[in-house]
């Protein structure tokens, strides 16, 4: 199933993609309180589904799935490709950092350069919704943990990124975390480690691998972050970027204004933003 969060009329309200069409949830609240109830309201949603109706999806906003994660991780150096290109060794344990809830950012909104940024780069990635969540997850009982999956820019401010050896206010400038379009839930989706990922700047192919790439694994790093912190629906996990960011082209080449940005992976679809200077 394909669950989103759009607004429509002036009213913010989660919906199911069917097609080219978006179908009223029904289910009161965000996103967050769709996947706590998941298990109990998934009949009436599949219901609603075959049903069909609803209204044209171009007709409405699509959100971010999740407005307000109430965590965002994000992983490093989690592609050979990507660590070979940023001249560092493959990392024996996960590189972890947190982005901001404010760096989240609509599928297709604006992409702000905050004044006076002018290293702005690009990460395709794919993310992971927590559902159930827990503490102590093991690998093995990791997918029942992820609700679902949608596509991601972990978009960095590289001179801040690197100004500190903390990663995160680099990672967390407002709008710098767009997702979306939309959940692919992890029961529709299947194999989350053999997606085609892709990214282009101005139609000009920049990144384009695989998730089977993947250095530590969605399951790993469930297991790994869960030792230590309590995963909660809703959660977002940003899993990591294979090669091909602007800091690593010879000459290195970062977003300016009026650039757009499309990442898409297979079977999630696409996000694509523009880049905006701040006012």
């Amino acid at each position: 199933m394909k669950l989103c969060t759009y607004t429509a009329d002036g009213k913010t309200r989660t919906g199911i993609v069917v097609g080219d069409s978006v179908i009223d949830t029904g289910v009161p609240g965000t996103m967050i309180d769709l996947i706590r109830q998941w298990d109990a309201v998934k009949p009436q949603l599949e219901a609603r589904a075959i049903a069909g109706g609803g209204v044209p999806l171009a007709s409405v906003r699509l959100e971010a799935p999740v407005q307000r994660p109430g965590k965002i991780f994000a992983i490093g150096l989690n592609y050979a490709d990507h660590i070979a290109e940023s001249k560092m060794g493959t990392p024996d344990k996960q590189v972890w950092f947190t982005k901001a809830q404010t760096s989240v950012n609509g599928p297709y909104d604006p992409i702000l350069i905050a004044r006076g940024a002018f290293t702005n780069d690009y990460e395709a990635e794919l993310v992971a919704v927590i559902g159930r969540g827990g503490k102590h997850i093991t690998a093995a009982d990791a997918p029942a943990a992820v609700f679902g999956y949608c596509v991601g820019n972990d978009v960095t401010e590289r001179l801040a990124q690197h100004a500190t050896p903390q990663w995160s206010f680099g990672k967390s400038f407002d709008t710098h975390a767009p997702m979306g379009p939309w959940i692919v839930t992890a029961d529709e989706l299947g194999d989350p480690h053999a997606l085609g990922i892709r990214c282009f700047v101005n139609g000009e192919k920049r990144q384009d691998s695989n998730t089977r790439h993947l250095v530590f694994n969605v399951w790993q790093q469930v297991e790994h972050l869960s030792m230590g912190v309590t995963l909660e629906p809703g959660d977002c996990l940003f899993t990591g970027t294979p090669g091909g960011i602007g800091a690593a082209m010879d000459p290195r080449q970062f977003l300016k204004a009026g650039d757009v940005v499309r990442t898409e992976i297979d079977g999630l679809g696409h996000i694509e933003g523009t880049m905006m200077a701040e006012a």
